[in-house]
């Protein structure tokens, strides 16, 4: 399949970007369609790349961006609500199943075939929070679609990198505070490092051996949640003491930090993490799947004070 042009929905987000710049560096042609275009300055001033400022939630604004595209790559997705309702609420509703159904419903109306969709790994309909039971409904719905789409899924585990909000977070934290509160430091995951995320789907999107299949996106390693602070306070030097919850005290805490204007956790997130978000031996992994050791990248974003992280700074600030 020659891919000329790609319909990049949620692409000016963390994982988004990634994926638009090796796109564009392919000479592919990239639409992002954003509701506040001046907040993506990095992105608009790279070639190959458009940003109309529309509401893709509306009636008829997808069919309209799916017209002449090859490809349509969705990212969309929520980490919070405000509300809580089983097995969700609005928010992931209509951000992981009825805009799903809509990006399908367009894409049929459109003529265009080729769709990848962003899941997430755990994500089950019966799972344990709205986010991954939303997840699952989504993906669900994708996947029926293959036959009248050439659909390909990916479920990633937690996703690390330069731009991302998981190590960063701890390290803003342990850098300004003696103390560090730690919820569920038992959960396990297998992070993911987002250019081997982008790379998975620039590679499948003109793939015919990856239409109909949901792919693991995992790390060559797994880590507890307290294991990944342990590592985050050595590399940026802090001797901030970390402090263990119990799991009344981790949801106490998730509230409070819920009521925020920018919430870092929500006991949704915590329900989430009751799941494991590893591959247990059933994975469904990328045919060239050869995932890059959170060791060899943490450090040259983390701390920034090598040439290596230094320049990665630069290339990321570049869109490169």
């Amino acid at each position: 399949m020659d891919v000329k042009k790609v319909l990049l929905l949620g692409g000016s987000g963390f994982v988004g970007t990634y994926i638009a710049n090796r796109l564009s560096q392919r000479g592919i042609e990239v639409t992002i369609p954003t509701r506040r275009r001046e907040r993506t300055k990095a992105l608009i001033i790279q070639p190959n790349i458009e940003m109309p400022e529309v509401n893709i939630h509306e009636e008829g604004v997808l069919e309209g961006l799916m017209r002449d595209q090859d490809v349509v790559i969705n990212l969309v997705g929520v980490l919070h609500s405000r509300d809580v309702k089983l097995p969700y609420s609005a928010d992931f509703a209509n951000a992981h199943v009825e805009l799903p159904k809509k990006i399908i419903a367009a894409c049929k109306a459109a003529g265009v075939r080729r769709l990848l969709h962003m899941s997430a790994l755990g994500a089950d309909p019966k799972g344990p929070s709205e986010y991954l039971c939303s997840k699952g409904d989504g993906e669900a719905v994708v996947m029926a679609a293959q036959g009248d789409l050439d659909v390909t899924v990916f479920r990633p585990s937690v996703i690390f990198g330069l731009g991302d909000s998981f190590l960063n977070t701890f390290a803003s934290v342990l850098r300004k505070f003696p103390f560090f509160p730690l919820g569920f430091g038992h959960a396990r995951f297998q992070p993911v490092w987002v250019a081997d995320v982008a790379d998975a789907f620039v590679a499948a999107m003109g793939d015919e051996s990856t239409y109909g299949q949901a792919y693991d996106l995992v790390g060559p390693r797994i880590y507890t949640l307290r294991e990944l602070v342990d590592y985050t306070a050595a590399l940026v030097g802090s001797k901030a003491r970390i402090i263990a919850l119990s799991e009344g005290w981790a949801y106490l805490q998730a509230g409070l930090m819920w009521l925020s204007p920018k919430p870092l956790m929500s006991p949704d997130n915590l329900r989430s993490m009751e799941r494991d978000s590893v591959c247990d031996g059933r994975c469904n992994l990328p045919a060239a799947w050869h995932p890059t050791a959170l060791e060899s990248i943490a450090p040259t974003y983390i701390t920034l004070n090598t040439p290596k992280g230094k320049l990665d700074s630069f290339r990321f600030r570049a869109g490169r």
